[in-house]
């Protein structure tokens, strides 16, 4: 998938309020910069996820978290509770 295409499915899912799509596009966006060695971009998707899987109570938050750790963009959080 492009660029331009995950930016329309990205703003098509902000104006729907699909909470599950944004994690999924805002991970893959992640996953792409991350691939190019932009570690920077893929931070900020990464954060964007995370911020809907906290919002939403998604499955995906501790992993989100995790990887921003990774990155040291972040401190681990205890979802288990």
């Amino acid at each position: 998938m492009d660029k331009t295409e995950l930016d329309r499915l990205l703003l098509d899912a902000h104006d729907r309020n699909d909470h599950a799509a944004l994690i999924r596009y805002y991970t893959l966006a992640a996953d792409t910069c991350e691939q190019a060695q932009d570690i920077d971009a893929a931070c900020f998707y990464l954060t964007h996820a995370f911020v809907f899987a906290l919002e939403c109570g998604a499955a995906e938050a501790d992993a989100l978290n995790q990887r921003l750790v990774a990155h040291g963009r972040g401190h681990r959080l205890n979802f288990s509770d």
